[in-house]
């Protein structure tokens, strides 16, 4: 059975030509584990960088935000949340973490590293990491498809 998302998705690749930048960032909602996860919330953060949820129920929960830059490839996430995931304690530090995205994001972009906001999310978020991104986002080509450079475009499933 193919999900609402997908045929939304590859709906406005035939209506809009095979350009991925056809969809826009609503429709960057998706299911990504059958039944127990997904991303959500996509939120431009300017100059480059898109912000996601990317959220996972089954038995457990876990929440895990992911800032991409989508010039440079590169990838900040960390877990703001989890109940019965592993033998950790439950938490949810979601507000803490987003407001610390939020006071660097308001800041100069020139100070807002992803190195610097790993730093200060440790202590706060769990499984904080910066690293390449391996694929292009869905935000990323719907908001940023001119800095693409040698990426692969994103492309819907279905």
């Amino acid at each position: 059975m193919i999900s609402r998302t997908t045929y939304t998705c590859a709906l406005a690749l035939v209506l809009g030509g095979t350009d991925a930048s056809a969809l826009t960032l609503g429709q960057c909602t998706r299911v990504t584990h059958p039944t127990h996860g997904g991303e959500d919330m996509h939120r431009d953060l300017g100059d480059g960088r898109v912000l996601w949820r990317d959220s996972w129920s089954n038995e457990g929960t876990a929440t895990t935000y992911k800032i991409a830059d989508c010039g440079a490839g590169r990838l900040l996430s960390f877990r703001t949340a989890e109940n019965n995931m592993s033998d950790g304690t439950p938490f949810d530090r979601t507000t803490a973490a987003l407001d610390i995205v939020d006071r660097h994001e308001r800041g100069a972009r020139v100070f807002a590293t992803f190195e610097r906001m790993a730093a200060d999310l440790d202590g706060t978020a769990r499984r904080v990491a910066v690293g390449a991104l391996q694929s292009e986002p869905c935000a990323c080509a719907v908001l940023y498809a001119d800095l693409r450079g040698d990426w692969n475009a994103f492309q819907p499933e279905g």
